[in-house]
């Protein structure tokens, strides 16, 4: 499905959700609740609390949905949210670094895991299928909070410049400097990382 046949129909559900017809919102969990998921592991790098926000970003949209501008994108409006979500509980992590968020779940009917597809791997067993990618996630939770974010939304989200501009209320300038320098420091760290290795297999 293209980009313009899905924002199409979530502008529909969107019509429907603002109506009043509650069950718009499963639609749009069916088609968002996996990208949304996996944009907030990304993030914050915990699957637990991922979906803890996940689940806080649909109830966010679902009390929102009155605000919500028809004919604007709504993928930019959703990834809005999460992203405040994160940026907020990242903040209060540093906080509280030894404070599980796992009491903290909020109450709905629906978990994420019920509308992920079944029989897939979670993003947690994608994430440590490898050195490598552990590496990778470790090396990108490290960057500066709008570093990370610029990082996942364009190279992992695949969103343009223009649009990981808008969620991010910058410019698309804004956005390359950002992502120039996320990956500046990701090839300094592996640099450092593989030179490190070099000099721990060379003999005596």
């Amino acid at each position: 499905m293209s980009i313009m046949d899905t924002d199409a129909l979530d502008q529909a559900d969107m019509r429907r959700l603002v109506a009043g017809e509650a069950t718009a919102l499963d639609t749009l969990m069916d088609r968002h609740a996996g990208p949304i998921f996996q944009f907030l592991f990304r993030l914050t790098g915990e699957e637990d609390e991922a979906n803890d926000l996940a689940q806080e970003t649909f109830l966010r949209l679902y009390r929102a949905r009155a605000s919500f501008r028809l004919g604007h994108r709504f993928s930019t409006w959703l990834y809005t949210i999460a992203g405040n979500l994160a940026r907020t509980h990242l903040r209060w992590r540093s906080r509280h670094p030894n404070v599980s968020l796992d009491a903290e779940s909020p109450a709905s009917g629906q978990t994420l895991a019920d509308v992920l597809p079944s029989g897939s791997p979670s993003p947690l067993q994608d994430a440590e299928s490898s050195e490598l990618h552990r590496a990778v996630r470790a090396a990108v939770q490290e960057l500066p909070e709008d570093l990370r974010e610029a990082l996942v939304l364009c190279e992992w989200e695949e969103l343009s410049m223009a649009e990981a501009a808008a969620i991010l209320g910058t410019t698309a300038k804004g956005i390359e400097n950002r992502l120039c320098r996320a990956r500046r420091l990701l090839r300094d760290r592996f640099a450092k990382v593989l030179a490190s290795e070099q000099r721990a297999c060379q003999p005596g």
